[in-house]
């Protein structure tokens, strides 16, 4: 099995990054989307946000791993995509990143913004950068859009890896599943 990529298919630590990274993005919007409903009395209205703030740091440090295991590795080939898939492709994918590296910022700044560190499970606390009044506001609003755009992009993502996969019949969705073709 091999670990890293090569130009016909995604290694083994690509291919966990990648399916790990969509069970969190939607494991935290549904948690982000249940928990703004929480009544002050209901007995997760302190918790929920907690585990949400405590999995979305822990995603910020995964995230700066994997976008450097992406630019340390070979990209696997593209060649089977028309010339206009292949540039939506890379506009995607690195939207991605631009788009969950915001979300993660304004996350951040949201929950620090009454001055307070972000306690990651009781594990470790991540520091504040001070008090910044009103903030909490402008960086939830650009949070949830940012949040909703992600999940849209990630339908987008989903719905053309199964075109190329059920339609072209190209091996697109199979490197990401199960990793380079044996040699």
């Amino acid at each position: 099995m091999l670990m890293r990529d090569t130009t016909s298919g995604y290694g083994l630590v690509s291919r966990l990054f990648h399916w790990i990274t969509a069970l969190v993005i939607f494991g935290l919007f549904g948690l982000g989307v249940w928990m703004v409903g929480l009544g002050y009395y209901d007995p997760l209205y302190h918790t929920a946000p907690h585990w949400h703030k405590s999995v979305g740091m822990l995603f910020a440090f995964a995230l700066v791993a994997r976008f450097a295991w992406r630019i340390a590795n070979v990209k696997p080939s593209d060649d089977d995509l028309a010339p206009a898939e292949r540039i939506a492709a890379r506009i995607a994918h690195w939207s991605f990143y631009v788009l969950l590296f915001a979300i993660v910022v304004t996350g951040y700044l949201m929950s620090t913004a009454d001055g307070r560190p972000i306690h990651v499970f009781d594990w470790f606390a991540i520091p504040s950068p001070g008090a910044n009044p009103g903030l909490e506001s402008t960086a939830g609003a650009v949070h949830v859009w940012l949040s909703y755009a992600v999940i849209a992009l990630a339908a987008v993502h989903t719905l053309a890896a199964l075109k190329h996969h059920v339609h072209d019949r190209k091996p697109t969705l199979t490197r990401m599943w199960s990793g380079p073709p044996r040699v």
